[in-house]
C-alpha cells in the first residue's frame, strides 16, 4: 500500500514542474488526483503521465484560480470524479518581475491575485468537502475518519527578500500568514494546514531569462543563488515533491501550522 492509498487530491498549477512532480510522485503512491493548469496541453500532458504510472487515477480541470466561481468548480471536480477530497496542494504560482519604483499596476495585481488570492479562493472553495464534512463526522461518530491535508505554497525568496520580486514576495510571504491562521481555525476538524517554501528549483520560473521573457531569472542572479546552496546544486521538482507527499500523508498527521524549506540548505540572511 501507498501512502496515500485512497485519498483524493487537488493539486493546481500542476500542469509543469513542481506541480506535475507532486501529481506523479501522489499517483505513484496511491492517490487519485485532479490535475489543475491555466492550460489544457500541459494539464493533458501530466494526467496522461499519471495514467501510465496507473491507470484512471487522474483528471484534468483547465481554469484560473484566480476565478472564484472556477476554484468551486475545481473541488467539485474531485467529488464528481472520486466521490471525496482529502488533500488540497495550492501549488499555482508565476512571476512578473520589476523593481519597485518601475512595477505596473498590473504586474503587482497579476502576481498577488495567482499566488495570493488563488490561494484563498481554493481554500475556500475546499471548505465544504474538507472543513463541513469533518465536522459532520465529529458530530456524527466522535472522530474523523481521516486527517485531512492542505499545504501551501511559499518561497525562500520571500523570506530573505528578492530585488525586482517585491509583488511575489509580498504574495508569498502572505501565505504563510494564510496557512498560520487557516491551521487554527481547522485544526479541530483534524485538518493540518502547512506551508512548503522551495529554494531554487529548476523550472520555467528558473531557467535562464530569455529578453522580453515575462519569466526566468538573469544568468548572474541564477550564478549567484548556487554559490549560497550548500547542496552544491539547484533543486528538482522531486525535491519539493517529496516534501509534500510527507504533509500530505498520515506521516505528518499531528503537524500543522509550520513551515518547511526545501532548499539544499540555501544561507538566508
Amino acid at each position: 500500500m501507498g501512502l496515500l492509498t485512497d485519498r483524493v487530491a487537488v493539486v493546481t498549477g500542476a500542469g509543469r514542474g513542481i506541480g506535475r512532480a507532486i501529481v506523479e510522485r501522489f499517483v505513484a503512491e496511491g492517490a487519485r488526483v485532479v490535475v489543475n493548469d491555466l492550460d489544457a496541453a500541459p494539464a493533458e500532458e501530466a494526467r496522461a503521465a499519471c495514467e501510465a504510472i496507473r491507470p484512471g487515477a487522474a483528471v484534468t480541470s483547465v481554469g484560473s484560480v484566480t476565478d472564484a466561481a472556477y476554484t468551486d468548480a475545481l473541488m467539485a471536480r474531485a467529488i464528481d470524479a472520486f466521490g471525496a477530497l482529502d488533500v488540497l496542494v495550492c501549488n499555482a504560482g508565476l512571476t512578473r518581475d520589476r523593481v519597485a519604483h518601475r512595477m505596473s499596476d498590473d504586474e503587482w495585481q497579476r502576481v498577488i491575485d495567482v499566488n495570493l488570492t488563488g490561494t484563498f479562493h481554493c481554500v475556500r472553495s475546499a471548505a465544504p468537502h474538507l472543513r463541513d464534512v469533518a465536522k459532520r463526522e465529529l458530530e456524527e461518530r466522535g472522530e474523523v475518519s481521516r486527517v485531512r491535508k492542505v499545504v501551501t505554497f511559499f518561497s525562500t525568496a520571500a523570506i530573505r527578500g528578492n530585488p525586482g520580486q517585491l509583488n511575489y514576495a509580498a504574495a508569498k510571504m502572505g501565505n504563510v500568514g494564510l496557512a498560520r491562521t487557516l491551521a487554527q481555525e481547522w485544526a479541530p476538524f483534524r485538518i493540518c494546514v502547512n506551508a512548503v517554501a522551495p529554494g531554487f528549483i529548476e523550472t520555467r520560473m528558473t531557467a535562464e531569462k530569455a529578453p522580453g521573457e515575462a519569466m526566468g531569472i538573469p544568468r548572474a542572479l541564477r550564478e549567484a543563488a548556487l554559490d549560497r546552496i550548500p547542496f552544491g546544486r539547484y533543486g528538482r521538482p522531486e525535491d519539493v515533491a517529496g516534501v509534500v507527499l510527507f504533509l500530505s500523508s498520515p506521516l505528518s498527521d499531528y503537524v500543522t501550522g509550520q513551515e518547511l524549506n526545501v532548499s539544499g540548505g540555501l544561507q538566508i540572511p
